[in-house]
């Protein structure tokens, strides 16, 4: 057999089909990695790491869910949005690893202990008692689609950037040069006459035709239309309403007070005056005065005349004075008495107690009822997601919202509102959360598609599911039912109309060379004449705020016109101060202070810029431009 299979190898036909093979190789299998050659699957690459795909599908997901938290009804999520946000992903993507090249150039760390302090000092991520709480750290992770490595790592990149930036900024400074002419700008003062006219105050119209009203009426179907209604069903999942189901025991409570202790414990306190003084024997002196009866003003005067400071300490802790040596000598001696002096780095101190506050520690029975109620919360709030899982497992087996909101004991309704939580006669309309969360709950209902599958999401109301039933767009009212409020609103318009007729015919006559003041004089009109208007004032005596930044930008006896809230007003320049820089130090320094930030913040977008340049940064557009499709 293997001889004959020798024998067959070696003739041409054995030849030939060898060569068909090698070539269907080269055809499925080599040519693909050749066709594939150069091509990069990657969206982009700084300096040769790679930003791939799924990250950037986070990073845009993250961000489109905190814009639709934000603007709630407002936001839309069409092609131009997305466009805009995937690009801002990749290139946020782009400068973090941009400035993680830098900090690892340098040999910038983050230490462990850094993050740990910066998530636990989150306010956001506290819980009822003031602490890091875990529940709220890991909710925060499900609802920005976060691993707790990734956002480790995300906040250890932002903290070595800190540090990068904060060493850029920190050689900010204004010079005189730009502080002073900036100072001059801002404290510059103006004087203007102004000429105010109310809509109320307007000319008695005609009385209209019917007419002239329907017209009104049809010209002006925002004002005279319906709400758009929506009929809906929804479910509710909060902490509130599960933390009627929790039993929390007595042993619960008793262990929750002695873990908590610290927080019902109230430390004594003590007010204490202090006069601190280089010279020990200074020091012994003050402190002889002081305990013979000698008032305050009189320590602080030998205090001044031996080189130190008499200063009033308030009312503090034992933890709240900042030295060990002060604390034991503050906490030891009696109501009214004066301590011996004692040393520390920054001199001699000696101190007077002028007032003693005992500490109170509140029992358990004391807060029990408060214990309960925060333990109840806890437990509620780890239920809550074991709770929404099975709900939303439920829903996905095609269960109605009724049917889970019987079977997990949810709270629900069935409402025909407006966006504002009221039905049809303006009456609002009773929902199933706290009053706080009624905004995000209506936010939910009316940026739910009409027929859209309920899907439980959390947001600021807790757990909520929506179902739009239906949908009644905006309609214009009868005229009949409006006839008042037709009249009413054609009346306002035409008085308006009439006063911005005045207000344009004395704009007139300060372009033809009069005066504001006489040109209201004429007119029968009153003026006031206001002045010290600064551009950091955002509304001055009597200036209605729409004239506060069309006055700086006149020049003087120039005049302007500007619609207000009640009508419109009318204000000519007369008189501009310039400020005089030496004659507010305070102020001059507050101006450079400012001038430096922004300085340092020039400085922090240039250096990202020259970082940025001297990346090799690549961008893969074809790859972007699948992201930003829906």
């Amino acid at each position: 057999m293997l001889t004959a299979l020798r024998r067959l190898a070696g003739t041409w036909f054995a030849k030939l089909l060898f060569l068909l093979l090698i070539a269907s190789f080269a055809v499925w299998g080599v040519g693909d990695m050749v066709r594939n050659y150069g091509r990069d699957d990657s969206v982009a690459r700084v300096n040769g790491t790679p930003i791939e795909i799924p990250e950037v599908q986070a990073a845009a997901r993250r961000e489109m869910q905190r814009l639709a938290r934000q603007l709630g009804a407002q936001f839309d999520n069409d092609p131009r949005i997305r466009r805009a946000v995937t690009e801002q992903a990749v290139d946020q993507l782009v400068l973090d690893r941009v400035l993680r090249g830098e900090a690892e150039r340098l040999h910038l760390t983050v230490p462990d202990d850094a993050v740990r302090n910066f998530i636990f000092g989150i306010p956001g991520f506290r819980g009822l008692d003031g602490r890091f709480s875990r529940p709220v750290f890991e909710s925060f992770l499900r609802s920005n689609d976060l691993t707790e490595p990734g956002f480790l790592a995300l906040v250890r990149t932002d903290l070595a950037r800190q540090q990068v930036a904060q060493a850029v900024r920190a050689g900010a400074a204004a010079p005189d040069a730009l502080a002073r002419p900036l100072l001059r700008w801002l404290a510059e003062q103006r004087a203007v006459t102004i000429v105010t006219l109310n809509t109320a105050d307007g000319a008695e119209p005609a009385a209209p035709e019917e007419a002239q009203l329907q017209r009104f009426h049809e010209n002006n179907p925002e004002r005279f239309s319906t709400p758009e209604m929506r009929t809906a069903t929804v479910a509710v999942l909060t902490a509130d309403l599960l933390s009627r189901e929790v039993e929390v025991s007595e042993a619960d409570i008793a262990a929750a007070y002695e873990a908590r202790r610290g927080q019902f414990e109230g430390s004594e306190q003590r007010t204490l005056e202090q006069a601190v003084v280089p010279e020990a024997a200074k020091a012994q002196e003050i402190a002889a005065s002081w305990a013979a009866g000698a008032d305050f003003a009189a320590v602080t005067a030998l205090a001044q005349a031996a080189g130190g400071q008499a200063v009033e300490l308030g009312t503090v802790t034992r933890d709240g004075l900042p030295l060990p040596e002060l604390a034991e000598a503050a906490f030891s001696t009696p109501e009214g008495g004066v301590s011996a002096p004692v040393q520390s780095p920054f001199g001699w101190h000696v101190l007077k107690v002028a007032k003693v506050a005992a500490g109170h520690t509140r029992t358990l029975a004391e807060v029990r009822d408060a214990l309960r109620q925060e333990l109840a919360q806890e437990k509620a709030a780890d239920l809550a997601f074991e709770r929404a899982n099975k709900v939303e497992d439920a829903l996905a087996g095609g269960a109605t919202l009724e049917e889970v909101a019987q079977r997990f004991h949810l709270g629900f309704a069935k409402v025909v509102l407006d966006a504002t939580g009221h039905d049809a006669e303006g009456k609002e309309v009773a929902l199933p959360v706290i009053p706080a969360s009624r905004e995000p709950l209506l936010r939910a209902i009316f940026t739910t598609e009409r027929g859209a599958a309920p899907r439980l999401a959390e947001t600021e109301a807790g757990f909520v599911a929506v179902s739009i039933e239906d949908v009644a767009a905006p309609a214009l009212k009868p005229f009949a039912s409006v006839a008042a409020e037709v009249r009413a609103a054609w009346l306002e318009d035409q008085k308006r109309h009439s006063q911005e007729a005045r207000a344009a015919a004395l704009l007139q006559a300060t372009k033809e060379g009069k005066s504001l003041a006489d040109a209201a004089r004429e007119a029968g009109l009153g003026f006031r004449e206001v002045g010290a208007l600064r551009r950091d004032q955002r509304e001055g005596a009597g200036v209605p705020p729409e004239l506060m930044a069309p006055i700086f930008e006149l020049k003087p006896q120039e005049a302007t016109m500007v619609p207000t809230r009640t009508g419109f007003a009318v204000a000519q320049l007369t008189e501009v101060t310039q400020a005089d820089p030496d004659a507010d130090p305070a102020l001059l320094a507050r101006v450079r202070q400012d001038a430096g930030q922004a300085l340092g913040n020039d400085l922090e977008v240039q250096f990202m810029g020259a970082l940025r340049a001297r990346a090799d940064i690549r961008v893969n557009p074809r790859l972007v431009d699948q992201l930003a499709q829906p």
